[in-house]
C-alpha cells in the first residue's frame, strides 16, 4: 500500500539519536509495517538521514516506511560520548520545536511511537491529542527498575550497599520483578547525580504515555514484564526480540565482509568466539591489550570487529598477526555472524540490541559491561537466564580483568568439554527456540504486536 491511499493506521516513530536506539525503532518499524494496513514515518535528524542512507539503504523495512528529517539541532553522532550529559540535554529541549513543525505538515497519525528517552514526545501528543506510545530499548528489568528508582533508599544513588552494609544488596526488595540485579549494577549511570536526574525527567514523562513497548518478549522476561503489567496504568506490550539489520554506509563499504564469513565457513563448528565491545563506550587501553593478551593466551579462535585501524593492528602484534587464530576486520554483519555455525561465543559489552541478537542466535556470551543498561543485561546473562559468563567480577583493584582471568572465562565458554560451557550452550539453545517461537504466527510478542495494533486503531 502506497502512502497515498491514506492507510488506516498512520504512525509517527521518534528515535532518540543515538545508534543502538535508532536501531531498535527501526526494527520495531519493520514488525509494525509487515502488518496490512500500517505506515510509519520515522523522524530523524538530516545527520541520521545521512547515516541510514534512508531510505535507499534499507530495503528490509519495505515500502511503507519512510523517512522525513529535522534540522541537526543537536550534536554530533561523531563526538557525543565526550559530552552525554550536554547531548541528552540537547535531544531533551531543541527537538520538539522542529518536530512539531514537521508535524504540522503531515497527515495527524494515529499515534506518536516515541523512544523513552525522547520524553517531550509524550506532551506533543497531549496537546494534539494523539496517543503516544513509549518504546523502551532496554531490557524490561532494567525498564522496571529506573521506573521504579523513587523506591530505592537514599545509599543506592551513592551506589552504595544498605545503610546497613546487608549483602547481597539485592534491588528486588524493593522493586518487584528485578531477580539478581544488585544496586553496584546500577554503577556507574545511575549514581551519577546529573544523569540520574536526566533519567527521572524521562520517566516523569513516561507516566504520561498511553502505552509501552518492550524489545524484549515474555518468556525472556517474564518476571519483569508481569511485574509491570502490575503496575504500570497503561498496556505494556512485549513485541521482541528486536533483532537489527540497521544499514549504516559500512554495509555499502564492505559488502563481502573482508572475507570474515568465507573465514568462518573455514573453521569447526562452534569453535569462533566473536569480539565486539560496542559501538559507543570503549575499554581502558590496558583492559584492551589484557583483553587481546587473554585471546592469545586462550587460544581460541575469534573474530574480532574493531572500526579503529590503530586498533585492529595492536591486535594482531598482540596476538600474533597471523589469520589461523584471529581474524580482525573494521565492521560485520552482527547478526549474520552470531548465526553462523561456526560461532561457539560472543564477547560483549552486554547492550540490549547485542544481548538480543545472542539469544536469538541461541550463542553463550562472556559479557563486560561498562555503563548505562549493560551490567543489568550483564547480571540477566550470567546470573538469570544462566547463557553466560560474566567478567567484572574479576576485576583487579585498579579495575582492569587480567589475561590469565579472561583466557580461563574463555577456555571455561568455549572448551566443547567444559561442563559449564556445555550448561550455557544447552541454556542458550533453549532460548533461541522461545525467541524464535515468540515472533512466530500466534506466539507471545506476535499476539502483543496484534493488540497494540488494535489498541491505536481503535
Amino acid at each position: 500500500m502506497g502512502f497515498m491511499a491514506a492507510p488506516p493506521c498512520h504512525l509517527v516513530a521518534v528515535p532518540y539519536p543515538g545508534r543502538g536506539h535508532v536501531n531498535a525503532m527501526l526494527n520495531l518499524c519493520r514488525l509494525l509495517a509487515a502488518r496490512d494496513g500500517v505506515a510509519i514515518t520515522v523522524v530523524v535528524t538530516e545527520e541520521w538521514l545521512g547515516l541510514l542512507g534512508a531510505p535507499a539503504a534499507l530495503p528490509d523495512l519495505g515500502p511503507r516506511v519512510r523517512f522525513e528529517a529535522i534540522p541537526n539541532v543537536i550534536p554530533s553522532e561523531y563526538g557525543r560520548a565526550s559530552d552525554m550529559l550536554g547531548f541528552l540535554e540537547a535531544v531533551y529541549t531543541r527537538m520538539a520545536a522542529p518536530f512539531e513543525r514537521l508535524l504540522d505538515r503531515l497527515a495527524a497519525p494515529q499515534a506518536i511511537v516515541a523512544d523513552v528517552f525522547v520524553p517531550w514526545t509524550v506532551a506533543v501528543g497531549a496537546r494534539r491529542g494523539v496517543p503516544v506510545c513509549v518504546m523502551c530499548p532496554l531490557s524490561a528489568t532494567m525498564f522496571a527498575v529506573q521506573y521504579s528508582l523513587h523506591r530505592l533508599p537514599p545509599a543506592a544513588a551513592g551506589g552504595g550497599a544498605f545503610p546497613d552494609g546487608t549483602d547481597p544488596c539485592l534491588i528486588e526488595d524493593y522493586i518487584p520483578g528485578t531477580k539478581s540485579i544488585r544496586f553496584t549494577d546500577l554503577a556507574p549511570t545511575h549514581t551519577n547525580a546529573a544523569m540520574l536526574d536526566k533519567i527521572l525527567e524521562a520517566y516523569s514523562s513516561v507516566r504520561k504515555a498511553q502505552c509501552i513497548i518492550l524489545t524484549s518478549f515474555q518468556e525472556l522476561e517474564s518476571d519483569a514484564i508481569g511485574a509491570l503489567r502490575q503496575e504500570l496504568p497503561c498496556p505494556v506490550y512485549a513485541a521482541g526480540p528486536f533483532i537489527p539489520f540497521m544499514a549504516l554506509q559500512e554495509r555499502k563499504a564492505n559488502p563481502d565482509g573482508d572475507g570474515y564469513m568465507a573465514w568462518l565457513d573455514a573453521q569447526p563448528a562452534g569453535s569462533v568466539l566473536y569480539v565486539s565491545l560496542g559501538s559507543f563506550l570503549s575499554v581502558s587501553a590496558a583492559q584492551f591489550d589484557e583483553i587481546a593478551g587473554g585471546l592469545a593466551e586462550s587460544k581460541v579462535r575469534f573474530l574480532w570487529v574493531l572500526r579503529d585501524a590503530d586498533a585492529r593492528s595492536r591486535v594482531r602484534g598482540l596476538t600474533g598477526g597471523g589469520d589461523s587464530a584471529g581474524l580482525v576486520v573494521p565492521w560485520t554483519d552482527q547478526l549474520r555472524v552470531l548465526c553462523h555455525p561456526s560461532v561457539g561465543g560472543f564477547f560483549t559489552h552486554c547492550g540490549m540490541n547485542s544481548t538480543l541478537e545472542a539469544v536469538y542466535a541461541g550463542v553463550p556470551m562472556l559479557t563486560l559491561p561498562i555503563a548505562f543498561d549493560q551490567p543489568t543485561n550483564s547480571r540477566l546473562v550470567a546470573e538469570v537466564w544462566k547463557t553466560g559468563l560474566g567478567l567484572k567480577e574479576m576485576a583487579r583493584g585498579d579495575g582492569v580483568i587480567g589475561r590469565e582471568e579472561i583466557a580461563a572465562a574463555v577456555e571455561r565458554l568455549m572448551r566443547p568439554d567444559s561442563a559449564d560451557g556445555t550448561d550455557m550452550r544447552r541454556r542458550a539453545a533453549v532460548l533461541k527456540h522461545a525467541a524464535r517461537a515468540a515472533s512466530e504466527e500466534g506466539g507471545s510478542s506476535w499476539k502483543d504486536v496484534t493488540s497494540f495494533i488494535h489498541f491505536i486503531s481503535h
